[in-house]
């Protein structure tokens, strides 16, 4: 039968708009793709108004400050929901859908090509699901910079970044995060031609998607963290330091994509293999644990062994010197801020000489790991005083190295939410702030 179907093979092109009809055609498409377009910029737009924001999300305070936070809050909130769910509506159902309605017959009597019906809808998903990506980065961009401007941004070491670089940055990271939407793509079409019309092919990504944020949560050796393609969605975060924390996202890219070929190449061998004339076979779910997780399962393996030995962390790589040095550098670059803000004489960074001493479970543990136990005692100096300031934070610190510095006093440096200026009562800068710890490095 496939040497009939390979003599007049129906050109690509032709499969591919074939297939894009067909997903455009369903309802449920065409709204996630009216919602992505959409929601976000309403969403984003309506909670930037608010004087009740989304302090416990990354970015989350500078929504009101910054037109560039929203679209960062949403890439937190989309790689975390919403990225998974559409690669599973989108990639998951593509093959299924054919195995549901009865219609492989047809289609491989009007294609006459296996192997071009695999590639058309494979191409057809990954443009579906591109769309619905730059759906939500630019609807997202809009109703920041609708609600609030094109304002400077606050990264994740206190450096105020220009609205050009902050723009630059948002897209660059927008960028990133479709690595590891295609590892999830190709797991959809894997899952969807392995299931057939089973709904575990449909909701696969979903799930794999859901266990590796479990695992990210976990105290897990540096290792093991960025050989799961789920580290790219946070590995975003190290373009918002100074200087940008490119190792971690360089790898958790390349992880991502290595997923991805390895997923859709399974996915491709199992099509091939599969025999259309049996009715009554719609996939090869009992032999899904040898066709499709073994190899994914080696490859997670073999990628935590390269890892291992190539990166000079095999711990959690949270430390106290690296702790110290963040809190260190995003106070003095806060500090200078909050003095803008009240009207007073400029001071350098060098000047104010920042330091900072932390211990972890009040000093009875090492200060070392995750944890929310982290107390950390900032001192600093002002050009002609001879007294040192201090102030205090507490940290709570994640597996992932996010943390977020919660000042506890004094009330006139970091222990009130607002600092009165003259132009009236604007957010503390030195109240709260996110950091982030670059796992790889050394402290």
């Amino acid at each position: 039968m496939t040497a009939v179907l390979e003599r007049a093979e129906v050109p690509v092109v032709r499969g591919y708009r074939f297939e894009m009809v067909k997903l455009v055609s369903q309802w449920r498409i065409r709204l996630l793709v009216l919602a992505c377009w959409l929601a976000p910029a309403l969403f984003v737009a309506a909670v930037s108004q608010q004087s009740d924001l989304p302090t416990d999300t990354l970015f989350g305070r500078w929504m009101n400050i910054s037109g560039w936070a929203g679209p960062l809050v949403l890439l937190g909130f989309a790689g975390t929901y919403a990225l998974p769910l559409l690669t599973s509506v989108v990639a998951g159902d593509v093959f299924a859908a054919e195995d549901r309605l009865g219609t492989w017959r047809h289609l491989l009597v009007a294609m006459r090509s296996y192997r071009r019906i695999f590639v058309s809808k494979a191409l057809a998903s990954l443009t579906v699901i591109l769309l619905l990506v730059i759906g939500l980065a630019v609807s997202g961009a809009v109703g920041g910079l609708v609600a609030v401007g094109s304002q400077p941004l606050v990264a994740l070491d206190g450096q105020l970044l220009p609205p050009g670089e902050a723009a630059g940055l948002v897209a660059l990271a927008w960028i990133c995060v479709l690595a590891p939407t295609l590892a999830l793509a190709g797991i959809g079409l894997l899952g969807s031609v392995v299931f057939g019309r089973s709904p575990m092919g449909l909701l696969l990504p979903a799930v794999v998607a859901l266990g590796m944020g479990v695992a990210q949560l976990l105290p897990l050796p540096v290792a093991v963290r960025l050989a799961l393609p789920s580290y790219a969605f946070i590995a975003w975060t190290g373009l918002f330091t100074t200087p940008a924390q490119l190792g971690p996202l360089l790898i958790g890219v390349a992880v991502s994509l290595v997923w991805a070929v390895a997923a859709t190449s399974l996915a491709y061998i199992v099509f091939m293999r599969r025999d259309f004339t049996n009715l009554s076979n719609d996939g090869v779910g009992r032999r899904a644990l040898t066709v499709a997780a073994a190899p994914l399962v080696g490859l997670l393996v073999v990628t935590m062994g390269v890892l291992a030995v190539a990166s000079p962390s095999t711990g959690s790589g949270i430390d106290q010197n690296k702790v110290q040095q963040s809190v260190a550098t995003a106070f003095g670059r806060l500090y200078r801020l909050q003095t803008q803000q009240l009207h007073r004489p400029d001071v350098t960074e060098e000047q104010l000489a920042s330091t900072v001493a932390c211990t972890k479970g009040d000093g009875l543990v090492e200060a070392d790991g995750p944890g929310n136990d982290w107390r950390c005692v900032v001192s600093w100096h002002l050009p002609g005083t001879t007294i040192a300031g201090q102030a205090i934070y507490q940290l709570d610190i994640a597996s992932d190295g996010q943390y977020v510095a919660d000042g506890d006093g004094p009330k006139e440096v970091n222990g009130y939410f607002q600092v009165h200026t003259p132009n009236g009562d604007q957010p503390n800068p030195l109240w709260q702030f996110d950091g982030h710890l670059e796992l790889l490095s050394k402290g």
